[in-house]
């Protein structure tokens, strides 16, 4: 799929931008706080529903502006259009696809997008959230059911949880209904992710041997969130007293993890903050690789920052192996990647907010 324009209002220091772009490279260069990284935003929010960057959806309006809009005009791999919109005005959040309002969950289905940027190596280094996250944004794309399990996993939690913080005795039969859909829809979102990892592993192996040959093969280990083996109904049950002193669910989806391993740094403490960083590009380039196989498109690539995040003999080799996909990709930068100046490429100029299309 192919971000064909980009259409920005109100976004951090974007008051009103329009980028056509190109279907390979495009490489977005200015000084720092320019706004370069707010397109990458963009193309995220659009994929994700969330920024990258930390903070809430409230810090992303420009200041002083009544409301901020994203819409992109995308095309996929059969020549389908889909026009796409993301906005707020006041407090509410609004989706549209093809001018109809739809749901979040609807939006983020049309758009693909895997960034690479300076908060990447949370992926390793950061919390278990981070690697949830990543884990089934893959799942959702794969699976067309898990939204919903996901959702329906997301309030039987909840409701559990507001029995566990009640002051008074509560029957013990009040928590069996909640519990049933805890390991119903758990169980359905733990098979999917092993399956997911499962297919990721290879990717994620053929990626490493190109950035991090030199610490070996990689292992992916999984941990569900209860005890291996064991049924999450029983496990509920069982440690209900242990949950109800400390007021929240313990075991369950919601406490998976999933972390790698290689024969020359079998821990993560092992790994230097750079080789952090490339297990992450790794792993990112990976998902996105599995996702072009899957859906028989690749994703929109997102770069931010390459030459500060990764030296010049890692850069090269990114944009090598991006060069033999079919894939559109975002880069910022304060200057040209030095890999990028013989490749073929689009370039804007971007100066407090404006987009200026050099080449």
């Amino acid at each position: 799929m192919k971000f064909e324009r980009l259409q920005l209002r109100g976004l951090r220091c974007i008051g009103e931008a329009s980028l056509d772009l190109a279907d390979g490279f495009n490489v977005l260069v200015g000084a720092n706080g320019a706004g370069k990284t707010s397109v990458l935003e963009a193309a995220f929010l659009l994929s994700h529903g969330r920024s990258f960057r930390s903070g809430s959806r409230d810090v992303l309006m420009q200041r002083g502006a009544s409301g901020l809009s994203i819409f992109s005009t995308v095309r996929h791999a059969d020549a389908r259009v889909v026009r796409l919109g993301l906005g707020r005005e006041g407090t509410r959040w609004e989706a549209r696809v093809d001018g109809t309002d739809v749901l979040i969950g609807q939006l983020v289905r049309e758009c693909a997008v895997v960034c690479f940027e300076p908060g990447s190596h949370a992926l390793i280094a950061g919390s278990a959230e981070e690697r949830r996250r990543f884990l089934d944004w893959g799942v959702f794309h794969v699976e067309q059911d898990f939204l919903s399990a996901w959702r329906r996993y997301q309030r039987a939690l909840k409701q559990r949880n507001s029995l566990l913080r009640k002051e008074s005795a509560v029957s013990e039969d009040l928590y069996g209904p909640w519990e049933q859909e805890l390991a119903r829809s758990g169980t359905q979102i733990d098979q999917w992710r092993r399956r997911y990892l499962d297919a990721l592993l290879p990717y994620v192996r053929e990626q490493a041997s190109l950035f991090l040959g030199e610490l070996g093969d990689v292992e992916l280990r999984y941990r569900p969130g209860w005890p291996e083996g064991e049924d999450l109904a029983g496990t509920l049950a069982m440690q209900r007293a242990r949950d109800q002193a400390k007021r929240h669910t313990t075991s369950g989806v919601h406490r998976a993890d999933w972390s790698l391993s290689f024969a020359q740094a079998p821990q993560r403490e092992h790994l230097s903050r750079g080789q952090e960083k490339l297990v992450a590009l790794a792993c990112l380039l990976a998902q996105a690789r599995l996702d072009a196989d899957h859906r028989g498109e690749w994703p929109i690539i997102c770069l931010d920052d390459l030459a500060s995040e990764l030296d010049l003999a890692h850069q090269a080799s990114v944009v090598e192996s991006l060069l033999a996909a079919p894939a559109q990709v975002l880069i910022t930068g304060t200057e040209m990647p030095k890999p990028l100046e013989q490749a073929p490429n689009r370039l804007f100029h971007v100066e407090q907010g404006r987009f200026t299309p050099l080449l």
